[in-house]
C-alpha cells in the first residue's frame, strides 16, 4: 500500500523543515516541487509530493497520513 501527501508552506526554513521530517519518518520525494506566488499573502508558496509504502496497514479515509 502507497500513501501520498501534497506538503505546502511559505518559501521559509518552516517548509523545509516539514519536508524534512517527512523524509524522517520514511516518506519519500514524489516529483519536482512547486513554487507560486500567493497574491493574497504576498509571498512565494511551496509544495511538495511525498509518497510512503506502508504494508502492514489498510488504507482508510480517516488516517492521520501525517502520523504514519
Amino acid at each position: 500500500m502507497k500513501l501520498y501527501r501534497m506538503l505546502t508552506g511559505p518559501d521559509d526554513a518552516t517548509f523545509c523543515h516539514k519536508v524534512s521530517e517527512a523524509l524522517h519518518k520514511g516518506w519519500t520525494l514524489h516529483g519536482d516541487p512547486a513554487y507560486a506566488f500567493d497574491t493574497a499573502a504576498g509571498q512565494m508558496r511551496c509544495a511538495q509530493a511525498v509518497v510512503k509504502d506502508i504494508a502492514d496497514k489498510s488504507y482508510t479515509p480517516d488516517m492521520k497520513l501525517g502520523q504514519q
